[in-house]
Formats: structure tokens, C-alpha cells, sequence
């Protein structure tokens, strides 16, 4: 339950390419633990929501300020190891994130005043978010 500690430290400021898909491990590289089991914990659609609002920064930030965007990627490098420890959740938050890199990528070919609105949005809901987590599921 660290992850909503992880999850307050990613809302600090911030076009990458779409995180590529998690590769599985070859029977080599596969440690000899048990397998994670595939259950999803009860704030997992807020994380992949924060993990789509990352997405969204990541682009949007890149668009309007050259290069910002790469905090927010990180910031969800950083996501996926606290949390993505099964398949299933690791690939639904690489979607989520995905899925809001790509949606705006439609809209936004480049830094408009709404832009800088769906920016301060996205941080102010990220923020949000992070904080609601954070409350409920902090320990």
C-alpha cells in the first residue's frame, strides 16, 4: 500500500512515444518466485485514470513546452515499477497512458490557449487524484 506515497510524489510539475508494451520475461530471465496473481486492488481505476492524465501531460507538455512531457513519462516508469507487479495491471496502466498520449495527439497538432487549459485541468485533477489515494489507501 506504499503506492499512493509514490503516487504523491509524481504530481511535481511536467511528443514522447507511446510506452511500448511490457515484454514478459523468457524462461531464463523469469525468477523462480510464484506467479503474481491478476487481482485487481480496489483503486485500481483511479491509478490507470492518474496513469491516462500522465499520458496526457506527457503529450501536452511536450507540445507547449518543448520537452516538458518527459517528467510526466518518467513519473509513470516510476508508476509501473511501484505497481505494476502482475501483467494485467502492468499492461491496463501502459493502455491508460497510452490512451491519453494518443487521444490528444488527435486533437492538438500544436500549443493552443486551450491547450494550456486542458493542461491546467489535467495537473489540477492529477493533483486531486494523487491526494484522494492518498487519503483512502495511505495506510
Amino acid at each position: 500500500m506504499t503506492a499512493p506515497f509514490v503516487l504523491a510524489a509524481m504530481i511535481v510539475a511536467a511528443a514522447s512515444p507511446p510506452l511500448p508494451p511490457e515484454k514478459s520475461p523468457t524462461p531464463s530471465q523469469a525468477s523462480p518466485q510464484t506467479s503474481v496473481p491478476d487481482e485487481l486492488p480496489p483503486y485500481q481505476g483511479e491509478l490507470e485514470r492518474l496513469a491516462e492524465l500522465m499520458g496526457t501531460l506527457t503529450y501536452m507538455q511536450d507540445l507547449c513546452t518543448a520537452g516538458g512531457g518527459i517528467q510526466w513519462r518518467n513519473k509513470m516508469t516510476e508508476l509501473l515499477a511501484a505497481e505494476g507487479i502482475s501483467d494485467l495491471r502492468r499492461n491496463r496502466l501502459a493502455g491508460a497512458f497510452n490512451r491519453g498520449l494518443r487521444d490528444y495527439a488527435v486533437t492538438y497538432v500544436r500549443c493552443t490557449p486551450a491547450a494550456n487549459v486542458v493542461v491546467g485541468r489535467a495537473l489540477d485533477e492529477a493533483a486531486r487524484l494523487t491526494r484522494d489515494l492518498s487519503a483512502r489507501f495511505g495506510g
